[in-house]
């Protein structure tokens, strides 16, 4: 079996990268985002690039930094109010912004990685989310058909991984990233602790190695917080 894992980040995306392609971004605000994966798209230049994430990040951190470099074509995404850049670039028009409600996402990215082209659901119905889009009756009530997505690439966190790639993600930054792993075309998983296989106990592996091509092992890696609220001190 072939070595899965890469010394780089750069390394594990040798030769996957290419202008115009449709790239899943696992995380959920800034948390469990691929940030050094992110990182070497940004300094490989690519450009013209489909987006698939819940948001696009924040202004200069995780897809915003792609933002900055103008790589992003489009997103699709649930959530972009965090991202001022983001905001002015699509007022401007300089890039499209396909909206899906939160769950409708997360289903079309799940449809895709379970090979399911399209499915129905009642959500977006009589809003512009439905329009253009196959609206059918089903037991008196109408449905807007969603297409499943499937990416080109895939980049996800971990918490923990082993040399196969089997991994296990940690509290809610497992979000997006699971799913994430099924819907790609390839999968690149960056992990915090890199372990032998057998290390994991089987009943805690959430992404079977199966469904991840390359690792890169990132054991620091940098974690920012949105929106900082703390509690005042008594006095």
């Amino acid at each position: 079996m072939a070595n899965k894992v890469y010394p780089s980040a750069d390394a594990a995306l040798a030769g996957l990268l290419r202008d115009g392609m449709m790239i899943m971004s696992g995380g959920f605000g800034l948390c469990g985002i691929a940030a050094a994966l992110i990182k070497a798209i940004r300094e490989s230049g690519i450009r013209h690039l489909t987006v698939v994430s819940n948001n696009a990040g924040i202004d200069g951190a995780g897809l915003g930094l792609l933002l900055q470099s103008r790589q992003i074509h489009k997103m699709i995404s649930s959530y972009v109010g965090e991202n001022k850049l983001f905001a002015q670039q699509y007022l401007a028009g300089q890039i499209e912004l396909e909206f899906n409600p939160q769950g409708t996402l997360a289903e079309r990215i799940r449809a895709g990685g379970a090979g399911i082209p399209a499915f129905f659901t009642r959500t977006g119905v009589g809003t512009i989310i439905a329009e253009g889009k196959d609206l059918r009756m089903f037991d008196g009530e109408r449905y807007v058909m969603e297409r499943g997505l499937v990416a080109d690439l895939a980049i996800i966190h971990a918490w923990k991984g082993d040399t196969e790639g089997n991994l296990v993600y940690r509290k809610t930054a497992r979000n997006f990233n699971p799913i994430m792993a099924t819907a790609a075309k390839v999968t690149v998983a960056e992990v915090e602790h890199l372990v032998a296989p057998g290390e994991i106990d089987p009943d805690h592996v959430i992404t079977p190695g199966i469904f991840v091509q390359r690792i890169v092992h990132i054991p620091h890696p940098e974690k920012l917080i949105e929106q900082r609220t703390v509690r005042k001190r008594p006095s």
